[in-house]
């Protein structure tokens, strides 16, 4: 059977506005196209889901027309919650400005999902199982009142569960107090290569991967993600190993990560190896590209189809 994937961060609104370029500092440009979507770690849900996996949300979501639209969102695709909606508040939201490389740069307003409280904890701690795979992103971890409770649950979580952590882009923001214990617990690390960088000094990927191999416990893993160039993989025990991408002309590269992780983790969850689980993470994310929109992993024909040929593409079948 495959493990249920749980999102233990953050799922909050994605206001995507198409531009031409960035503004220089203090000028103007204007927006081809806007929209109001389901984002941050729904992108991750939604990739694990898509390939037939029990996906869940284990963190907060508020009252308000943001929260109303990431509960939507979660439901249309299936995917549950383990707490119920904050009264006070809204859910967040994320400004993501997608230009015409597909390159995107966001700003973040954070909302009810901020709020974690002791309580919170203990009652996603009740719900979990033993084999959960437990996704978990260093935006919870920077906030400093979620990081030291998210922090103190990934110490609490079952042996045979497997926490997975992507630092995101403010990991030169978490306490070492914060991410010390969530390292010393994490089974597989997924960072992109500025993340990386940030966390080893190495601006090679594949260096970067093995630096952060020795700041993991035995028997951990990492994926150093690459964008086009596919990924660095550490499989425990193993050196380093570059998985190549897939090449495609991308329109938009927002939410690929989360793509990428999400899709990872449910192969793995059903029972891939890793380095086969990294090459249909980089075929999702290398799917997700070439299409318009924030979580547009794609299902388990689509990959199939994307990967004809590919011995991958009958096991997925």
């Amino acid at each position: 059977m495959s493990r249920r994937v749980v999102l233990a961060g953050n799922v909050i609104a994605d206001v995507v506005i198409e531009i031409p370029a960035l503004p220089e500092r203090g000028g103007d440009v204007v927006g081809t196209r806007t929209e109001t979507t389901a984002g941050g770690g729904f992108n991750t849900l939604v990739a694990a889901r898509r390939l037939g996996t029990e996906a869940v949300y284990a963190g907060l979501h508020g009252t308000g027309p943001h929260g109303d639209l990431v509960r939507a969102a979660l439901a249309a695709e299936g995917i549950g919650t383990l707490l119920p909606a904050r009264a006070e508040g809204d859910t967040g939201f994320t400004v993501a400005l997608v230009d015409s490389g597909g390159e995107r740069t966001f700003v973040t307003s954070f909302g009810a999902e901020a709020t974690l409280t002791e309580a919170d904890v203990t009652a996603v701690r009740a719900q979990l199982r033993p084999d959960d795979l437990v996704q978990l992103s260093g935006y919870g971890l920077a906030l400093p009142g979620n990081g030291p409770l998210l922090s103190g649950l990934t110490a609490a979580l079952p042996a045979r569960s497997v926490l997975c952590l992507d630092p995101g882009p403010l990991v030169a923001d978490i306490p070492e107090s914060v991410l010390a214990p969530v390292l010393a617990r994490t089974d597989w690390l997924s960072a992109n290569a500025r993340e990386a960088r940030i966390m080893t000094g190495h601006e090679d990927p594949g260096t970067a991967a093995a630096a952060l191999g020795q700041r993991l416990a035995s028997g951990a893993g990492v994926l150093v993600r690459a964008d086009k160039d596919g990924c660095w993989l550490v499989a425990p025990g193993q050196p380093p190993v570059h998985v190549p991408g897939f090449p495609v002309t991308a329109v938009d590269s927002n939410g690929a990560g989360d793509a990428h992780v999400g899709a990872f983790l449910a192969l793995l969850g059903q029972g891939l190896d890793p380095l086969t689980a990294a090459r249909g993470a980089n075929a999702a994310a290398a799917c997700a590209v070439t299409r318009r929109g924030p979580a547009t992993a794609p299902d388990r024909t689509e990959l199939a189809a994307f990967l004809a040929g590919d011995p991958l593409a009958e096991r997925l079948a």
